[in-house]
This record gives C-alpha cells, structure tokens and sequence, in this order.
C-alpha cells in the first residue's frame, strides 16, 4: 500500500506575508480556501515536489518558528542558492556538518564551504520564511541505492556510486561462491544489482539473486 507524506504544517503569524513569500519563491500555489472569518487554509507545493506546505487561519498547527530543518533536495546547491536569493530569501553560505549530514551536536557542528569530495547529501545551505520556519537545501546528484521507490535510469547514476555498488555485489557473491559449484559470476551479479537499483535491500537482493541462479 503506498503510503507518501503529503503535507508539513506550518505556523504562521501573518498569512497574507507567507503567501507573498513563498509565490515570489516559485512555488505553485494550490489551494486558498476561505471560510468566513475564522478559517483560512493556503497550499504550496515546491517546484516538481511530491509533498507540499500548508498554513493559514483556524487551521490546526504549530507556533511560527517551530518547524525547522525542512530539507528541499536539489541537484545543484550553487545555482539553486543563488536563484532563492534572486526572489528575496536569505540564504546561508553553503556548509557541511562537521559529523556528517544533520549531525547538528559539537561546539561549531557547520563548517564552511561544500563537500570536498563533492558527495551527494553532504552539502547543505539555509534559509527560513518570515515566520522563521526553516529550511535545508540538501545537493543530491545522484541517489544511493534503495533510496527511491522506482528504478534509476543507469545513465543517472555516477561512476563513485556505481563502484560502491559493485563492491557491495561483490562481498554479497563471495557468500553464495562458497557454498555453490563453478557459475558464471555475472549471472548472479545481474539480479542482485537489477533488485538493488530497484529498491530492494542487500537483505533482499542476495536471496533475489539465488532464486535467479536456482532456475537457471
């Protein structure tokens, strides 16, 4: 059954000032629905997002501010930071974490400037609305394995990856080499790293892999 988060709630003191914000930010304006005096409820949805905002009048939600560390994913970190400045918001120099990604604990946890191995979800830069609600700008190029519910296109995914990928392959293989007679190796390969970039776990490629092999 699919299950996809919709909808992050806002708090917001001044509704008409959100809604001017977040329309000179691009995003798409789908819904202002009012109900008397007592009830407003306004939608916004980010450029190609599957989830959107919603704040407004009467609308069950929490204090401005409260929000914090909504992460938008985009693909160039520079060039998105630059476009938010250009329609009015103040956005952070881009930062890493020092522990690693949303590891906000230590004395100074962000340190300056981009990933240097320029990895995806390492680079971040931030900005909140009027309200103070914050945001995350988080660069991802290009997906970990497991981490999106439809198949990758194979051009999309970078060389570092793919060898990472190959490596994992490799370890699971040598698990099945052991207890198995003479195979080709890319016979088993093939269905684990099919399962792999089609969302499945190692815990559920390895097995994939053997079923394949079994009917072979």
């Amino acid at each position: 059954m699919d299950t996809k988060l919709e909808v992050v709630v806002l708090g917001v003191s001044d509704v008409d000032r959100a809604k001017t914000f977040y329309e000179k930010l691009g995003w798409r304006l789908d819904a202002d629905f009012v109900t008397g005096d007592e009830f407003r409820v306004i939608q916004f949805t980010p450029h190609n997002s599957q989830a959107s905002i919603i704040f407004g009048k009467g609308v069950p939600s929490p204090k401005p501010r409260s929000v914090k560390s909504l992460t938008l994913a985009v693909d160039d970190i520079e060039a998105a930071r630059k476009d938010l400045i250009s329609r009015g918001a103040k956005v952070s120099e881009v930062f890493q974490y020092a522990g690693g990604p949303f590891n906000n604990t230590g004395k100074n946890p962000r340190v300056s400037g981009r990933d240097p191995q320029g990895r995806s979800y390492f680079s971040f830069a931030s900005f909140e609305d009027p309200d103070g609600n914050g945001y995350l700008l988080q660069e991802i190029k290009t997906r970990l394995p497991g981490r999106e519910w439809e198949s990758a296109p194979a051009g999309k995914i970078d060389i570092a990856t793919l060898a990472d990928l190959l490596h994992e392959t490799e370890q699971h293989h040598g698990n099945y080499e052991k207890t198995h007679g003479k195979h080709n190796w890319w016979e088993w390969y093939a269905p684990y790293l099919s399962a792999r970039l089609n969302g499945r776990s190692p815990e559920e490629a390895a097995p994939a892999a053997d079923r394949y092999m079994e009917k072979k």
